[in-house]
């Protein structure tokens, strides 16, 4: 008997999702189906300085199937762009002044419940903390290189700054960015960086895969690291 692959969907993780620093726990039940989406971000970061310009963008491979972009936040749960946050513009998602309370998982989502890879956004507007680190929104490929870059909102992003993943120290560079060659799996894991006199960005995950299909799948980054779970 012939299978319509159209109509397969798998259950993936139903999941009690609950960002860092908030105190809002989500519960996010998804599917990946044959149809598929990838979100993507612009500018590629999953840091932003508050007022920064963010676009995000469902990449689909079946417009029939409706995806929405939608999001997670400490006080809103499943929410849709253009009803309660950002506007509409084509295929993409915009928000012209991101603010702190934008923070949270964004994904996209088709009208039969399939899911797109998930991305966490963290929002920095403290001015003890006007600091980020830029790094891969989506999962990195084994052997490809990994530029890290150190940014303040006030001075130049060329400033001697320190690296660290997973609370060590790693490098020192000279210039505000680093560069990981040839990346592997022991590359994965939480970044942060420091420029003295400055302060400390916030911490993001960066995921490592040699797999295509953990790029597409909702589960693209480590929940037990990112958030606290249960089934």
């Amino acid at each position: 008997t012939a299978v319509d692959t159209d109509q397969m969907f798998i259950p993936t993780m139903c999941a009690l999702l609950q960002p860092v620093e908030t105190t809002s726990a989500h519960m996010f039940c998804g599917f990946i189906s044959a149809a598929t989406a990838r979100l993507t971000v612009s500018p590629s970061s999953s840091q932003l300085f508050k007022d920064d310009f963010v676009s995000l963008s469902c990449e689909e491979d079946d417009s029939s199937a409706g995806w929405t972009l939608m999001r997670n936040t400490s006080r809103e749960t499943r929410s849709q762009c253009g009803d309660e946050f950002g506007r509409l513009d084509g295929s993409s998602c915009v928000i012209s002044h991101i603010v702190l309370l934008d923070s949270g998982v964004y994904w996209c989502e088709s009208r039969e419940g399939a899911i797109s890879n998930m991305v966490n956004l963290t929002v920095t507007g403290k001015l003890s903390v006007w600091m980020i680190l830029q790094s891969p929104v989506l999962p990195v490929m084994e052997g490809d290189d990994v530029t890290l870059l150190c940014k303040t909102k006030t001075t130049p992003s060329n400033l001697p700054a320190a690296f660290y993943k997973d609370g060590s120290l790693i490098r020192k560079q000279p210039t505000g960015h680093m560069t990981i060659q040839h990346v592997s799996r022991s590359d994965e894991g939480l970044y942060k960086c420091d420029i003295s006199g400055h302060g400390e960005s916030p911490s993001s995950w960066i995921t490592v895969t040699g797999d295509t299909l953990t790029c597409l799948s909702g589960l693209a980054f480590p929940l037990k690291v990112l958030f606290k779970y249960a089934f």
